[in-house]
């Protein structure tokens, strides 16, 4: 006797009931194959010590953190704004399959092992910390952007008189269409380069990162606190006090705090590019055979390893961030709670989807030691939050009916079935960045990539971080490619970044070809 009848699994529900049952078991068997070992003595009583640091916060323990918050803003600042003109430009070209190409490999790279790669050009400067953030979100902003100029309405272009320039018809007619969200989805990415640049403080740049590591490692959690709550204060304002005609005068007060210098010696880039990238054997004369000896060492000893730790963790993650999505999604809906619970549960998520995933495994491995349990929780907790927010606002939807049902009954019959297309969408589109988190994450002591990528750097073997890198990079493209694949298949349509920016005309996702 049949479970369900098969026509069931062929309709759009089914096929969401079938990717939902492959991503949930590759879960579970990863959860079975991770390493969750508790390895500290006494994780309680250091529990009780970081709770009592963060129950009483000491703002005058760490000298130079208003600099380093200066810093912080300094490099956010520059970063996203070169960011932003350089992937408006690539943007321009999007049709072009190289653009695209050239886009997707640089967005691939974390920041912090931009950071690692121009620490060793640049040196430990402000351009260093620029351009970390800065080439990444080249690529994020070509794509997004190249998607807002594919979708405005080509209408407006054929009023224009006949024998229009490209640029007259680019200007007047597609550019002030995608002003609006171009402008929305950058405020967005300011508040991540603020994050990405407070963790850069982690390989040694002078930002809110450098003084939280020191202070939690020194077991100052009072301190420690400090400088959270600052941060999240900062980001949390960022509405307040981030206006567009303040734009101008903000960086440039970035500009002549921290000018985008380098502090490396004359003809250290030259070395980098002709000397310590290039592979060992090829710098002693050892011929190809040499050279496919060298990879295969590295693949079998270092990059396989590391690959599978990658997967393994976060697979794990995406699991346990799915499950909590579901939970947390209710407390910021109007459909369910009071205005009151609603309040506690936005700022809950506020905190969580503040926090970086990079911060918050730290602090997990103080607890649990360096074992995957702490990054699993740090990426469930952060990448949740976000979708829940999402979740949450998706329930605006549709207006509440008098006779619906409520409660548990409500959430499981009325708004799950409603909204559970576009919580699998955003989980997909998250999986890629959860893939790019997990991997970084073995700067912190975790054997997935960014642990070797990190030893390698440590022993100025610069060929062998550049390989592990381009292998981290295959491995967010393969993942990137099959969640497309994926939603495609879903005939799931996300426009990301609409969606992630809030912006109007993306908080419904739904099958393609169904009616909304």
């Amino acid at each position: 006797m049949r479970f369900m009848p098969e026509a069931a699994w062929n309709t759009t529900a089914g096929r969401f009931r079938r990717a939902s049952l492959w991503l949930g078991l590759v879960g579970v068997l990863a959860f079975l194959l991770a390493d969750l070992e508790i390895t500290t003595l006494s994780p309680g009583t250091e529990l009780a010590r970081i709770g009592t640091g963060f129950l009483t916060p000491d703002f005058a323990a760490t000298e130079f953190v208003w600099q380093a918050l200066a810093n912080t803003l300094a490099f956010a600042f520059q970063g996203v704004a070169l960011g932003v003109v350089a992937g408006f430009i690539l943007a321009l070209g999007w049709r072009f399959r190289g653009v695209r190409a050239f886009s997707a490999v640089i967005r691939a790279v974390h920041e912090l092992f931009w950071g690692l790669i121009f620490l060793q050009i640049t040196g430990l400067s402000p351009l260093t910390g620029v351009l970390a953030i800065a080439i990444p979100y080249a690529g994020i902003f070509a794509k997004v952007f190249g998607e807002f100029l594919e979708e405005a309405d080509a209408r407006p272009a054929t009023a224009l008189p006949s024998g229009s320039t490209w640029l007259a018809t680019f200007f007047y007619a597609r550019l002030p269409l995608i002003l609006l969200p171009v402008r929305t989805y950058s405020a967005y990415r300011l508040e991540c380069g603020l994050r990405a640049s407070a963790i850069l403080g982690f390989i040694g740049l002078p930002t809110l990162g450098f003084h939280l590591e020191t202070a939690f490692r020194q077991g100052d959690y009072s301190a420690g606190a400090a400088i959270l709550y600052l941060f999240f204060l900062l980001i949390g304002t960022l509405r307040w006090w981030l206006h567009r005609h303040l734009l101008p005068l903000y960086l440039g007060a970035a500009l002549w705090w921290a000018p985008p210098l380098s502090s490396a010696p004359a003809g250290t880039l030259w070395r980098f590019l002709s000397e310590d990238i290039v592979p060992a054997p090829l710098r002693q004369d050892g011929g190809f055979e040499a050279l496919m000896q060298w990879c295969l060492r590295l693949a079998s000893e270092q990059a396989l390893p590391g690959l599978w730790h990658t997967l393994v963790l976060s697979s794990a993650a995406l699991l346990l961030t799915a499950l909590l999505s579901l939970v947390l999604f209710p407390l910021v809906s109007p459909r369910f709670g009071s205005p009151l619970s609603r309040g506690l549960g936005h700022i809950l998520l506020v905190i969580l989807r503040t926090t970086p995933e990079f911060l918050l495994a730290f602090i997990l491995l103080l607890l649990f030691g360096p074992s995957m349990l702490p990054g699993i929780i740090a990426l469930a907790l952060h990448t949740s939050a976000i979708v829940a927010w999402l979740g949450g606002r998706f329930t605006l939807q549709w207006p509440a009916r008098c006779d619906g049902a409520t409660g548990l009954r409500g959430y499981c019959y009325e708004v799950l079935p409603r909204i559970y297309p576009n919580l699998l969408a955003l989980l997909l589109y998250r999986w890629e960045i959860i893939m790019r988190e997990t991997a970084i994450l073995g700067i912190l002591g975790i054997t997935t990539l960014g642990y070797f990528v990190d030893a390698a750097f440590a022993e100025f073997r610069f060929d062998r971080a550049l390989f592990l890198i381009l292998v981290s990079v295959l491995l967010n493209l393969g993942v990137d490619a099959f969640s497309r694949r994926l939603r495609q298949h879903l005939r799931l349509s996300l426009n990301e970044g609409r969606t992630l920016a809030g912006l109007p005309g993306a908080d419904t996702i739904t099958p393609r070809g169904a009616a909304p």
